[in-house]
């Protein structure tokens, strides 16, 4: 905080006359007054030192060089002008008393955010412990060292209060494809209720997501820093596949490594190096929550995964709680969630899963991006209008390569998107012509079973026009990593999703969307009811059975965000009440 003397430390100084030191030492310490002093003069010098006090904050808070508070970076310094200026510049943390009643719940408060994967040093904790430590051992209260101190708990808990309800890091900065909308609180209001209330701890609380699996997750970073503690688990080697049956000294050193991460209940095993039924059970298990092909065979992609530090997987939940609190903090009591990274889609009602299934995502390179939907409708036959980066890219290519292309997949040309357009003739088109710098033309794939949104296409409108549908290449759900996409998401099983979609409608039974489909005739069904769609990127989480799941990184964005995350806080601009974001 730099030095906490008693020359005034701000180019707009406020010249402070001396309290008396018997009243002071009153207000501090609720000794009894001195013989003579009434106690009518009680209240003035209180009064005074708020009074002085105020005047301190509103040069701190106002002045156009107030980013920075005694060599602390305020964070949240537009936030922090307006709670101060709702208050007339007066101190929110003062106590009836003279105190700073407060500020040892904060200091609680601020410390236990390394529950949340987050650092105490984000938010002021070493400035308020000194400046705590400076009033305690002051003789004479200074007033502008008790402004210093009502600021600093102010703006630690407006910025923790940001971070809990929307996350500590703008995800647009370190996360591309990431495009949900984050709770636009005022979190100063909170504040002053909970100053009110006298319930800083409980509040902060309740701005987290309220979601189960947060908390569950919170509870597997503890555990996880207990066996960091502890020496993690021990690193593995092997030159072949490791199966049950087989007998070798390693396989001592992998029951060590799942039982550790409990995966393995080992208290009964005589034969340390035998490679048994149990351990087979567990190498599943393992597997399992890991993404991995279940074969229970310990091979080069599980033992990679067995390898992964302690430490390791304990920045990866960190990460991935960033990223729960950057999504809504209620997602609804009935909603689609998609986990690209998983490569599921679950359905959610009232908190439990009533159907999962596979889908596949955008490629490393073609990132399916992360936002929130409403799905109103379903179209059967879909047409695809290819989007121009794939014509330019993949169609035309194919084209000039063979001109019988396009009626062979059954593309057409038209003018534009609209359903009037006029219909080109591809031998009139000079393809040679046709490039990046060129391309006056809509290509649309008729319905069929060429066309890759398949049968059925679950429509969300978007921006990024991406949606879910069915799909011709089934064989790609066999597969453990399926980002084979140029965004879109590709459902395993099409009609069980519409006939769930379309089940309050009488008139649209299972049997009766097949013969829709079967008709061939393109044709849009409205929801009975519409479904939020929530699309999330999400390598760590904690399933309803309470087991932590881990997943390979597929688009590289959890380094980003450690990195961001180990850096200073940003700071927070928000707006002003009643202004357009």
């Amino acid at each position: 905080m730099g030095n906490h003397g008693t020359s005034l430390r701000y180019e707009r100084a406020i010249k402070v006359a001396a309290v008396p030191l018997s009243l002071i030492m009153c207000l501090l310490f609720m000794t009894p007054c001195p013989s003579g002093a009434e106690p009518e003069t009680w209240d003035p010098a209180r009064n005074y030192l708020q009074e002085r006090a105020g005047e301190f904050i509103r040069v701190m808070v106002s002045s156009e060089n107030a980013m920075s508070l005694g060599g602390t970076t305020l964070l949240v310094p537009d936030m922090l002008e307006r709670f101060y200026r709702r208050r007339h510049y007066q101190p929110a943390w003062f106590g009836h008393d003279g105190s700073f009643p407060h500020t040892e719940t904060m200091l609680d408060a601020i410390r236990e955010v390394e529950k949340e994967g987050l650092s105490p040093d984000f938010y002021h904790h070493q400035s308020i412990t000194m400046l705590r430590d400076e009033l305690a051992r002051e003789l004479n209260m200074n007033p502008e060292t008790m402004a210093e101190l009502d600021v600093l708990l102010t703006d630690a808990y407006l910025m923790l209060g940001c971070h809990f309800s929307a996350g500590c890091i703008d995800p647009l900065t370190t996360e591309s494809g990431w495009y949900v909308n984050r709770d636009d609180l005022d979190v100063s209001l909170y504040l002053e209720d909970a100053l009110r209330e006298n319930n800083i701890r409980e509040s902060l609380v309740n701005l987290l997501p309220m979601q189960p699996s947060y908390y569950g997750l919170r509870q597997k970073l503890m555990e996880l820093r207990e066996i960091t503690v502890r020496g993690g688990w021990p690193e593995l080697w092997a030159s072949r596949l490791l199966r049950r049956g087989a007998d070798d000294p390693l396989i001592g050193d992998i029951r060590e490594r799942l039982a550790v991460s409990g995966d393995l209940d080992d208290s009964g095993s005589e034969k340390r190096n035998l490679f048994d039924a149990g351990l087979e059970k567990a190498v599943r298990k393992f597997q399992k929550r890991h993404g991995l092909s279940p074969d229970g065979i310990v091979g080069r992609e599980t033992l990679a995964a067995m390898n992964v530090t302690a430490d390791r997987r304990m920045r990866q939940i960190e990460v991935n709680l960033e990223r729960m609190r950057w999504t809504s903090r209620n997602l609804g009591h009935r909603y689609i969630i998609v986990n690209i990274a998983d490569f599921t889609l679950d359905i959610i009602e009232h908190g439990a899963s009533v159907m999962k299934m596979d889908v596949v995502v955008g490629k490393p390179f073609w990132h399916t991006p992360v936002f929130s939907g409403k799905m109103r409708y379903i179209i059967v036959n879909p047409s695809w209008n290819v989007p121009e980066s794939i014509a330019l890219e993949e169609v035309i290519p194919k084209v000039k390569h063979d001109p019988g292309y396009l009626e062979a997949q059954q593309i057409k040309i038209f003018k534009s998107w609209s359903d009037s357009a006029e219909e080109i003739d591809p031998e009139t088109i000079d393809w040679t012509r046709i490039g990046d710098n060129h391309f006056p033309y809509a290509f649309r794939q008729m319905p069929g079973p060429l066309n890759p949104l398949g049968n059925i296409k679950f429509m969300l409108p978007n921006k990024y026009n991406v949606y879910l549908h069915d799909t011709p290449a089934k064989g790609l759900f066999s597969r453990n990593s399926r980002a084979f996409s140029h965004g879109c998401i590709r459902v395993r099983y099409p009609m069980s999703l519409a006939e769930y979609l379309l089940r309050d409608s009488q008139e649209w039974s299972r049997a009766k969307i097949q013969a829709a489909v079967d008709e061939g005739r393109e044709q849009r069904i409205n929801l009975p009811a519409p479904i939020d769609v929530h699309i999330v990127y999400l390598t760590a989480w904690v399933d309803n059975e309470g087991v932590l799941n881990f997943r390979n990184d597929v688009y590289g964005r959890d380094e980003l965000l450690l990195k961001a995350l180990k850096r200073s806080p940003l700071l927070v601009v928000t707006k002003e009440e009643g202004a357009p974001l």
